[in-house]
């Protein structure tokens, strides 16, 4: 599917460009573009892989012309570029609205205009149900990706779309903080200790990535099944991994923080496809002729299903533990 082809990733400085790099540049694909606005963190990435097939460019993608300039002979792009940090949405959140909404709005036209083929714009669990200036930015893309694939023939651009919980050790993951506070002996801060959250690895959010590649088609949102494990149940399995016994202090929740997360609502949940590992949700293909809204009626809302991170497997301490140790960064921190 991808040899010879040129794949563009938004915010491809990120732990997610990383993890794309490390798993396309071992197969034949042609090149790899990476966009991002920090340059530092472009020549780091230059250095650390040194290979002729990972292109950078510098640009924004609040900025229509910059990404436009990256985008000639590109055949696939995934949007990765985003503002992520829960608490920083909320004290400034038309940044999270000019990047997360009017950012993937600029890719997705210089995409169309450019006859890209693919394009996958990545999403998060905070986008269902959002409480949040970070979900709510991340559900306005959602929105935007679904009606921008309405405007353009499948057959010229496939816009589509992944929703995720937690990458574990991730920038913005709380495990690397937990490590710090271990290996520092200062107490493990934990928010809400009944709080739940998805975990999953970069590997498996790229996984997610390409079988969405393979599988959505116009305006789908595709979802991998994950565990999830309570934050207290977390901090106590990063302890057993150091052996230390630090003690655990609860802070109580951050700005915008939920007990749970949701991956897929009650009214996504009754529409979604469920294909063994993943769900597909499907686009409402509907148009505005109101009389398929009131006189021919939909599907019955009665189903009072979710897909959350309370009622998804629950991962125990040693499972926890398993899933830890097969991350490197747990590996390089063991050391």
């Amino acid at each position: 599917m991808f040899e010879n082809k040129t794949l563009l990733i938004s915010g491809g400085t990120g732990s997610f460009g990383h993890a794309v790099a490390d798993r396309f540049l071992q197969t034949d694909i042609g090149e790899i573009r990476i966009f991002s606005r920090d340059e530092k963190k472009q020549e780091d990435m230059r250095k650390e892989y040194k290979n002729d097939r990972l292109k950078f460019y510098i640009g924004d993608v609040r900025d229509l012309q910059s990404v436009k300039n990256a985008m000639h002979g590109v055949d696939y792009i995934f949007h990765a570029a985003a503002l992520k940090q829960v608490p920083s949405c909320e004290f400034f959140p038309m940044e999270a609205v000019k990047t997360n909404v009017l950012g993937t709005d600029n890719v997705l036209t210089a995409a169309i205009n450019e006859g890209v083929k693919k394009v996958i714009c990545l999403s998060t669990d905070k986008a269902a149900y959002p409480i949040n200036a970070m979900g709510i930015s991340k559900a306005m893309m959602e929105k935007v990706l679904v009606a921008k694939s309405r405007t353009v023939s499948p057959e010229r651009t496939t816009i589509c779309g992944t929703r995720y919980g937690n990458v574990m050790a991730s920038r913005g993951s709380v495990i690397p903080l937990f490590v710090e506070q271990i290996k520092s002996g200062q107490p493990v801060t934990i928010t809400d200790p009944d709080m739940t959250r998805f975990l999953m690895s970069l590997e498996e959010a790229v996984e997610l990535v390409v079988f969405a590649f393979g599988h959505a088609q116009a305006g789908d949102i595709m979802v991998q099944k994950s565990p999830a494990a309570t934050i207290r149940d977390l901090a106590q399995a990063l302890l057993e991994i150091f052996e230390a016994d630090n003690p655990v202090r609860i802070i109580g929740t951050r700005h915008g923080e939920k007990l749970y997360e949701t991956l897929l609502t009650k009214e996504e949940y009754i529409k979604a496809e469920d294909l063994g590992g993943f769900f597909r949700m499907p686009a409402d293909k509907r148009d505005l002729n109101y009389d398929k809204y009131y006189v021919e009626g939909n599907v019955c809302l009665s189903v009072s299903e979710e897909y959350t991170s309370h009622n998804t497997y629950r991962l125990s301490i040693e499972e926890i533990k398993e899933k830890l140790l097969q991350l490197d960064y747990i590996q390089g921190e063991l050391r």
